[in-house]
């Protein structure tokens, strides 16, 4: 008898994804540089040479689960916060939604934060991830006050959104680390935070520093 491991005919389709789960957890848990194709494709059950054949380097393998996790995660927002939402309920969703989904892919989170953040190869591709969620938060605060009669400046709303999407990439960071912690109210905290300061804002209320002596 042949000692030839033979491997299911599958779609190439569902053997990626295949590969790509099995990454996933192989780099969150060794990190890129330590993680092996020899295990990834142990992990998910095929040959080594498939994994290359199919997906790249090693490299190429690590940027395609930045960005499929990132694409995951970016579906999960937008399809939660509906854009004919109250801004509170939105901005509610979309943090419920993105907190929800790191606590369900906490290995994805590690690979998206942690690891790309660590490798300047893929710094960028981090980057461009953070990047399109302050868009999605900047535009959801300029909806919200063009619809209460008055804008501010395109910077200002750059920054408000750059700070909100910190301070929920510091706490999802806190998160995959605490598997007892339920990401809703870890989104609820959230919320207290972000929303107390985010209504003032939109109401026009700002704090400005005493003028010197």
């Amino acid at each position: 008898m042949s000692s030839t491991p033979s491997f299911k005919r599958l779609p190439r389709a569902v053997r990626e994804q295949q590969m790509l789960d099995a990454a996933v957890k192989v780099f969150s848990r060794r990190g890129f540089h330590a993680a092996s194709m020899d295990e990834i494709a142990e992990d998910a059950g095929i040959s080594k040479p498939m994994v290359y054949a199919y997906l790249g380097t090693k490299e190429e393998l690590f940027i395609a689960c930045l960005h499929r996790e990132a694409a995951r995660m970016m579906l999960t927002i937008a399809g939660a916060a509906d854009p004919d939402l109250p801004a509170d309920q939105r901005l509610w969703r979309g943090l419920r939604a993105f907190f929800g989904f790191v606590g369900a892919h906490r290995d994805g989170w590690a690979v998206l934060y942690r690891q790309a953040r660590g490798s300047p190869p893929f710094a960028t591709e981090l980057a461009a991830m953070r990047a399109r969620l302050v868009e999605v938060v900047a535009g959801m605060f300029d909806h919200a006050l063009r619809a209460r009669g008055r804008e501010i400046a395109a910077t200002e709303l750059e920054v408000v959104a750059y700070a909100l999407v910190g301070a929920g990439e510091s706490l999802a960071d806190w998160l995959a680390d605490h598997p007892e912690a339920e990401p809703e109210r870890t989104a609820t905290r959230m919320m207290n935070v972000a929303w107390l300061g985010a209504a003032q804002l939109l109401d026009g209320v700002t704090w400005r520093p005493p003028a010197d002596d």
